[in-house]
């Protein structure tokens, strides 16, 4: 069977509207974020002139530098990472502007926006795995500081994405109380135990059915 040909430019170009219309969705459906973007989202709770996406990003630009402080080097795609993180928190304010024109949510719609945005999410980061292009900073981080160190990036992920739980739960604490936890939900629970495996399903099957050859020859550097 013939394979859709679709560009490595492409597959970041829709990676990054993908990713950031499912974190939208998400979080409208107000069941709870992503472990992974809960600080950030916590962070736009709680500082009035920061959107979320704002929010994000500049949390991804800290995140860099903790990079660059932890491994003693600096690289230009740690900016491309940044670049890519400050489009796709441009997208997502703006995917977040459009949905909230819906006004209030019934719970089932609710629901239909949290099952659209974990698929959309996990589709996302899967055309992301196919682009020569830097992905958004989380991504970076686990990649680069798994690798200096020698660690397994899958125990490293999961080490990673705990301690983001860990951190956006006491950012909610010092923030709003005790209870409930802002941004902290069923949602989260869910999205943590079937993200990797829907992520890894859509990776299959565009393996086998796309076609990502690049459209340019990437620079040695970016590899």
């Amino acid at each position: 069977m013939k394979k859709l040909k679709i560009t490595a430019e492409g597959a970041y170009v829709l990676g990054q509207i993908l990713l950031a219309l499912g974190t939208a969705l998400v979080a409208s459906a107000n069941f709870g974020v992503s472990m992974v973007v809960a600080p950030a989202y916590l962070i736009s709770e709680k500082v009035p002139f920061l959107t979320f996406g704002m929010a994000e990003y500049t949390f991804q630009a800290l995140l860099i530098c903790v990079i660059c402080l932890i491994l003693r080097r600096f690289r230009i795609k740690y900016l491309l990472s940044f670049f890519t993180a400050f489009i796709y928190g441009c997208l997502l304010d703006l995917d977040m502007q459009l949905i909230s024109l819906g006004g209030d949510f019934s719970l089932a719609a609710r629901c239909g926006l949290f099952a659209a945005g974990v698929i959309l999410t996990a589709a996302g980061v899967a055309f992301f795995f196919n682009t020569y292009l830097p992905p958004g900073v989380y991504e970076l981080f686990v990649k680069e500081v798994s690798g200096h160190f020698r660690i397994d990036i899958g125990k490293f992920k999961i080490a990673y994405d705990c301690t983001s739980l860990a951190v956006a739960c006491v950012m909610s604490v010092i923030f709003f109380g005790f209870w409930p936890l802002r941004g902290i939900g069923v949602g989260t629970v869910i999205c943590a135990a079937v993200n990797g495996a829907i992520i890894s399903a859509f990776s299959k099957l565009m393996q086998k059915k796309c076609d990502f050859a690049p459209l340019f020859d990437p620079p040695k550097w970016l590899k």
